[in-house]
């Protein structure tokens, strides 16, 4: 695993202990559909929410939410119907992004964005 990776899993976990304590239960971790993986899905009361995880050590080329761009957002919201329709659900969802400033050892940085993104009238599957 390349170091990259390594701080990628390490800021899911920060993300997950978050949500956790936050009072969301996760339903599931790096659910992959064709070329897509949701980082995190979980539930929060009655809604079912698709958390797309961002980690950067440092802000010097950007924040880590600036890194979901469109292409990303179409990957997410197609494993995410794939998902819904795996599991049936047919009520409220959400696009979240958790950005995750540091590193393993140091204390991070969470920015939390509730809805994020969601599919608009450009959005063609």
């Amino acid at each position: 695993m390349t170091i990259q990776q390594e701080h990628g899993k390490w800021g899911e976990l920060v993300a997950r202990d978050y949500l956790i304590s936050t009072g969301f239960k996760i339903l599931d971790q790096n659910w992959r559909y064709k070329r897509a993986e949701i980082d995190l899905i979980a539930m929060e009361n009655q809604i079912l929410v698709f958390i797309e995880v961002k980690t950067r050590a440092y802000a010097d080329f950007g924040l880590p939410e600036e890194m979901v761009n469109k292409r990303k957002q179409r990957l997410v919201i197609d494993a995410a119907l794939a998902y819904m329709r795996a599991i049936g659900h047919e009520w409220e969802i959400r696009f979240d992004i958790i950005a995750i400033l540091g590193t393993p050892g140091s204390t991070p940085e969470i920015s939390y964005f509730r809805d994020a993104f969601f599919p608009g009238l450009d959005y063609n599957p």
